[in-house]
């Protein structure tokens, strides 16, 4: 069995190698997917497991601690281990770094759910938080478009700074800015990375024909948008069974009866099929990344196709 550390993953993968595996593998057949979730004080613990039938399995626990950052010394917030396991057999083929799989995982279903949902046109990206996720997220949805400006905004002026200053290689000019509304009336994708729980993305100030991209929201109690974005968005999610009634983003409003699980028009397997999409060049288009356990499946088995061979 291999063990796979961080700089072994960050070496294998580009970010079109994994976006074209999370497309291909959404052309089979629903996988089996269950998710845990036990919270105290700001630490968080999830257990996601997920089933190809006949192809892979694998379970992924991970700990958020979002406090660890700003520790003394500062800590990892993920942290955690992916087990993946042999179709055939059962037998577990590799434990592999549960953080590198998570941001790699997250930012590859955001920028295959902008490539599938955002105008073809799009050039402006805004990106809402600096945290960790924040730079991947960046380099992801710059494979699948061709941006010439990347706006960033985060609480912190600082943050958005720090950021700023580790994407001087990046082919896109980057601005920081301090007006969140006017920021995301130049946008033509946004995307948002924030450990929020109240709404503060304001759906008024949304652009005709954006693509909003919600990535922060991983509990029922958390939100990053308004009443008033969902309603103006045709609504999609990564994977309906583990976003739709279990993240607050859509179960909040679901359950005030603002809209309904019916008003989400697809997930990746509708996307991907072309049963669902963007319909007019003028359409808000919101996608819900819920981080969907079969995705951290896709990612541990292409990490481990690309290193098999390698000693253990």
């Amino acid at each position: 069995m291999k063990l796979i550390g961080a700089e072994e993953v960050n070496q294998a993968l580009t970010w079109p190698a994994l976006v074209e595996a999370m497309r291909a593998a959404h052309r089979f057949d629903e996988p089996a997917v269950r998710d845990m979730h036990l919270a105290s004080g700001s630490g968080n613990l999830l257990v996601r497991s997920a089933w190809f039938p006949g192809r892979m399995l694998g379970v992924k626990a991970v700990t958020v601690f979002a406090d660890n950052p700003r520790a003394t010394p500062p800590r990892p917030a993920v942290q955690g281990s992916f087990i993946l396991f042999d179709g055939d057999s059962g037998a577990p083929v590799a434990v592999i770094d549960g953080a590198a799989i998570t941001a790699w995982k997250t930012a590859a279903d955001s920028a295959l759910g902008a490539d599938l949902l955002a105008r073809q046109d799009a050039r402006v990206l805004l990106m809402i938080g600096a945290g960790a996720m924040a730079e991947p997220l960046i380099r992801a949805h710059l494979s699948v478009r061709p941006y010439s400006t990347v706006l960033l905004w985060n609480r912190s002026r600082e943050g958005a700074e720090a950021l700023a200053g580790r994407l001087g290689d990046i082919p896109a000019d980057v601005t920081v800015c301090s007006d969140l509304r006017a920021a995301i009336g130049q946008a033509d994708v946004i995307c948002s990375a924030t450990m929020a729980q109240t709404p503060f993305i304001p759906g008024d100030a949304l652009p005709e024909g954006c693509h909003l991209d919600l990535v922060g929201a991983y509990r029922p109690d958390m939100r990053e948008a308004d009443d008033t974005a969902l309603q103006r968005s045709r609504l999609f999610v990564d994977c309906r069974d583990t976003t739709v009634a279990e993240i607050g983003e859509l179960l909040i409003p679901i359950r005030n009866g603002l809209i309904t699980a019916g008003d989400v028009a697809g997930d990746l397997f509708d996307l991907v099929a072309g049963r669902a999409g963007r319909e007019a060049d003028t359409e808000i288009t919101l996608y819900k990344n819920g981080g969907g356990a079969h995705l951290d499946l896709i990612t541990a088995q292409l990490i481990h196709d690309l290193l098999d061979g390698l000693p253990e």
